[in-house]
């Protein structure tokens, strides 16, 4: 007999749970808000804001305060340490940002404020990083356009895959275009408001030309973004090139899982006529539910994996996945699908999944 984690015939009642679901939700939300707002706030690593970044490793255990107040001279503006892997004698060592090309200059300041503030303790300069504010803010940017326009392209997507409109879709990103062209021609944005921007307009064109199904999953991928960085905002991790990666790794990853679910209901909203729409959706979570949770599952062993073996340097990343991983799948199931009761009526989405028949030359006897 094959090996079955659920049952075929499990029904479980995810759908109706929705509203608990909701506010687990949107306490997640407000966790993250507060976080961000009155924590430490949502901190950007040395590849978005600038600066220089030394990893430095000692012989024995250094205090903070003493290594803060050692490296606190003007040749090293706005130092800041934070304890990095396992033991107590690695440390990181952030200064604000520099002019380009004085990377070798800074390292010598750095060497001889260790050597000279701890002369019995030998240190290793493990790695530096310099990165002009330039260059920071480039990179600010495309990763927020990434973010922005694989959501955009997924909307595109969702509204022809699964509502067999893409004419619809055509006609969102026009508007999108033409709206964001106007916007970024008359007021002198940010990229991080004109994200926002774009992002608001998307949502109320697909709200108004009625593309449910890409409203619902782009709802869900916001959802999960949002949530994420706001955690990570909780955990004091700085949002890097790394993060970014696996934020897009995360939007991708609840995407397909919440594709499964999309392409499940419309099987069933063929094949079960009589059904109420609530119903078929429980169904079709019911029937993915197997591959939701092995594929979360070995996802999930994975990122955890990463975390505990890969080290310092890939933690953020890997704890972003872990976050993501399960929050992608708790929207797949609670946010995009049930969505869907909100947004429209039964027979209007079985109408969406109606082919047209063609009738073929000669048929009747009329070439």
């Amino acid at each position: 007999m094959p090996f079955q984690f659920v049952r075929p015939n499990t029904n479980i009642d995810f759908i109706s749970k929705r509203y608990i679901a909701y506010g687990f939700s949107v306490c997640l939300l407000l966790i993250g808000l507060f976080a961000t707002v009155f924590g430490n706030g949502f901190r950007l690593g040395i590849d978005f804001a600038g600066g220089v970044i030394v990893h430095v490793s000692f012989e024995k255990q250094v205090a903070d305060e003493a290594l803060k107040k050692s490296m606190d001279i003007p040749e090293l503006p706005g130092i800041s340490t934070q304890r990095f892997g396992d033991g107590d004698t690695e440390y990181l060592l952030r200064f604000t940002k520099q002019e380009e090309g004085d990377a070798t200059t800074l390292r010598q300041h750095v060497e001889q404020q260790l050597a000279t503030s701890f002369p019995g303790n030998r240190f290793e300069i493990l790695r530096m990083e310099v990165v002009g504010p330039k260059v920071g803010d480039d990179l600010k940017n495309k990763a927020l356009s990434a973010l922005y326009y694989a959501i955009l392209l997924i909307a595109v997507y969702i509204s022809g895959r699964f509502e067999h409109r893409w004419l619809a879709a055509a006609v969102m990103a026009g508007i999108l275009w033409g709206c964001m062209y106007a916007v970024s021609s008359i007021l002198p944005l940010s990229m991080g408001w004109l994200v926002l921007c774009a992002l608001l307009i998307t949502l109320a064109t697909c709200y108004f030309l009625r593309l449910h199904f890409a409203l619902g999953a782009i709802l869900a991928l916001i959802h999960d973004v949002f949530i994420t960085t706001g955690l990570l905002a909780l955990a004091h991790v700085d949002v890097d090139l790394n993060v970014i990666a696996a934020l897009l790794t995360i939007i991708g990853y609840s995407l397909n899982d919440t594709i499964i679910i999309y392409d499940r209901l419309r099987e069933n909203l063929k094949k079960f006529q009589d059904m109420s729409f609530f119903e078929v959706i429980n169904k079709s979570v019911n029937q993915t539910l197997s591959r939701t949770v092995l594929t979360s599952g070995t996802t999930i062993a994975a990122a955890l994996a990463l975390y505990i073996l890969g080290g310092g340097v890939i933690h953020a990343f890997a704890l972003t996945m872990l976050i993501g991983v399960v929050i992608g799948t708790f929207s797949s199931i609670y946010i995009s699908s049930s969505l869907l009761l909100f947004l429209g009526s039964s027979d209007e989405y079985k109408k969406t999944q109606e082919e047209e028949e063609y009738e073929r030359p000669g048929e009747h006897g009329v070439v």
